[in-house]
């Protein structure tokens, strides 16, 4: 499950380890929340209950099928969960399964990393330990941006605390770090040596988190920024956003040469993010009934809905009109026929019958992991009929 915050998180290294100021501000900033927070939370809660039947605490299928039927109440239920959730328990069932005898497996485990950071501590979903290596598994539901484990600090992080709680029932060498995005279908792995791990904590984490923990820190904006609760009111962030924009003003009136693209390029997707936050905290204090001069609330454009609309097409049934006129009969999308059978039998039953085009060419930076996009075919399509 999410973590309950303390000043400083596992959740939130990345940012309190560059930004050292963040934890202080965000501490005096209501926390918005979000549907998306909702949603994961409660997918969360289904992999955690499949997690403990299968390995921590078994219980029969009607106490199962009860507590997921509590679950399953929440108005930020989905019916995909299940089918990511199942995904999740197999990628855990494959770890274990790997061992040449059963591992201890952990769910939610609460780890303590106080001793790295001030009053810091989280929450790992699922611990597998067996001989001398240490796995943790992270299940990201988010499916907004891709996350990796590699140099993962939040991961990292749950590493230290996973062997600072074990290390007097398991000699644990290796820790295996794993992050499972099953929206995303993206699995990313990172090894690492336990005492090359717990030298990051020491040497590179500790002194950061303090600084952090006892403010009022540095002031820094970066990529870090997506999550904090000063997006878009932070002056760091403003001022990194408009320096980097800054020498085009001062150029001569001309068409922009390649190496401009270049430089500029890299920096559309934060401007257009940063753009949206600033917005957004202006609307946040307009509704407070601030001001900010020369800017005014007023109503946006609205989209008209029917107040009852079996009560309507009554009314144009007694006028005449056809009742089958007023209804379009129209075939689910591939995507939600998908959902409905699910991506296994989907695949199986009709899988033969779906064709998946090459997209559209679009910009990308040159550490993208796709290829680039060629009119030229290869030799396999040129050769294929």
């Amino acid at each position: 499950m999410p973590e309950t915050h303390a000043l400083l998180s596992p959740s939130a290294a990345h940012r309190w380890m560059h930004c050292t100021a963040s934890p202080t501000v965000e501490a005096m900033l209501p926390d918005p929340g979000s549907p998306y927070a909702a949603e994961g939370t409660l997918a969360h809660a289904i992999a955690e209950l499949k997690l403990r039947k299968a390995f921590v605490k078994p219980m029969g299928p009607k106490k199962f099928a009860d507590r997921l039927k509590k679950i399953q109440e929440d108005p930020a239920y989905n019916p995909e969960m299940l089918p990511h959730t199942d995904a999740y328990l197999d990628y855990i069932e494959e770890i274990v399964h790997g061992f040449p005898s059963k591992p201890y497996v952990a769910a939610e485990a609460r780890l303590d990393l106080s001793s790295i950071a001030p009053d810091c501590f989280g929450t790992a979903d699922c611990l597998i330990i067996g001989g001398n290596d240490l796995h943790v598994i992270d299940f990201k539901y988010g499916k907004g941006k891709q996350v990796d484990a590699e140099e993962n600090p939040q991961l990292r992080l749950y590493g230290i605390g996973a062997v600072l709680a074990n290390s007097l029932f398991y000699d644990i060498h290796t820790v295996h770090l794993h992050i499972f995005q099953p929206r995303l279908d993206h699995v990313s792995t990172e090894t690492i040596d336990r005492d090359e791990l717990m030298d990051w904590g020491v040497f590179q984490v500790k002194p950061r988190a303090e600084e952090a923990h006892n403010g009022p820190g540095e002031y820094r904006a970066g990529d870090w920024c997506q999550f904090c609760r000063a997006k878009g009111r932070c002056q760091a962030q403003a001022k990194q956003m408009l320096d980097g924009v800054q020498p085009y003003r001062e150029q001569d009136p001309c068409l922009m040469g390649n190496g401009d693209y270049a430089a500029l390029l890299p920096q559309l997707s934060a401007l257009k993010a940063w753009i949206g936050q600033v917005e957004d905290a202006a609307l946040h204090r307009l509704l407070n009934g601030e001001e900010i001069t020369g800017f005014k609330l007023v109503e946006g454009r609205s989209v008209r809905q029917w107040r009852d609309q079996d009560a309507a097409f009554d009314a144009l049934t007694a006028a005449g009109y056809d009742r089958d006129l007023l209804y379009v009969r129209t075939p689910l999308t591939l995507s939600a026929t998908e959902k409905l059978v699910g991506k296994t039998k989907f695949a199986k039953l009709v899988g033969e019958y779906v064709l998946k085009p090459p997209g559209a060419p679009t910009v990308a930076p040159a550490s993208d992991k796709r290829p680039p996009y060629t009119t030229t075919p290869t030799p396999q399509e040129a050769f294929k009929n």
